[in-house]
């Protein structure tokens, strides 16, 4: 098992917390409170776990300078009130920023017993459609 320091601890919960608030705001019709208080938590949440000085160097590698403004500027289109335009510019820079993973949790969600035999069906094919997608290397 994986030992995680307190800071982590408390950076999991805000990040769970975040991700709660987010989904929950956009059941309740893009709620912007709800929204702008799942973007806060999700940033802090994230800058816990993985620590300050590491969350900047993430966010603002060169090549990841699109999806990073992107993303952030959805987060503060939310907290100024245009909720839907903000979570289609945040989902967007999500999506650009964390398209490296994508293939890993695939990969790991294609261990799990039932997900596993599902994903590994021919015509679906999961991996292979999310790597042309994201035109990412197989």
């Amino acid at each position: 098992m994986i030992s995680l320091t307190d800071s982590q601890k408390i950076g999991m919960g805000l990040t769970g917390f975040g991700v709660f608030f987010l989904f929950f705001g956009m059941i309740l019709f893009f709620d912007k409170a709800l929204l702008a208080i799942g973007n806060i938590l999700f940033v802090a949440g994230l800058a816990f776990v993985i620590g300050l000085e590491r969350t900047f160097r993430f966010f603002f590698q060169k090549h990841k300078m699109k999806a990073t403004s992107f993303f952030l500027g959805g987060v503060l289109v939310v907290l100024i009130g245009w909720p839907i335009i903000g979570v289609v510019l945040e989902v967007y820079g999500f999506f650009l920023l964390f398209r490296g993973f994508f293939p890993v949790v695939v990969g790991f969600i294609r261990r799990i017993p039932v997900l596993g035999s599902i994903l590994n069906l021919p015509f679906i094919s999961v991996n292979t459609m999310i790597c042309k997608l994201f035109k990412l290397k197989t």
